[in-house]
């Protein structure tokens, strides 16, 4: 769960907890950790608060690492904005989602107004 601040750096402990474990190197570490702090404050900003999950992945040659991260917030009204740069609905520079997006191999966002919003984003170690 995150619903507080001690929630989004426990997040963070846990994601890098995680990718030492799955063998990142420390520059994929902090890609992964970095994505993960960004969506978790997502969806305890703008979703009033939500749950992350990590999954360790391994497929031939590869390990990985997937995030779901999931609220019951407002939702996304404009989608496609909130992944460009510069778009904000806060005071913040616009580069959280999008930058998220750009340190994972695959990201995914399912998000209806009203409904709250679910982002997937996986890093895999063989790229």
């Amino acid at each position: 769960m995150v619903r507080t601040e001690e929630d989004l750096l426990r997040a963070r402990h846990a994601v890098r907890a995680a990718t030492q474990e799955l063998g990142f190197s420390l520059v994929d570490q902090t890609r992964v950790v970095t994505a993960a702090s960004e969506l978790a404050r997502n969806a305890f900003i703008h979703g009033g608060g939500g749950v992350l999950s990590i999954e360790c992945l391994r497929r031939a040659g590869a390990v990985g690492l997937r995030l779901i991260v999931r609220d019951d917030g407002p939702g996304i009204a404009n989608l496609e904005g909130a992944l460009t740069d510069g778009f904000t609905t806060g005071g913040g520079l616009g580069h959280g989602l999008g930058g998220a997006r750009r340190l994972m191999h695959e990201f995914e966002v399912r998000s209806a107004p009203g409904q709250g919003t679910t982002v997937t984003a996986v890093r895999w170690t063989d790229r």
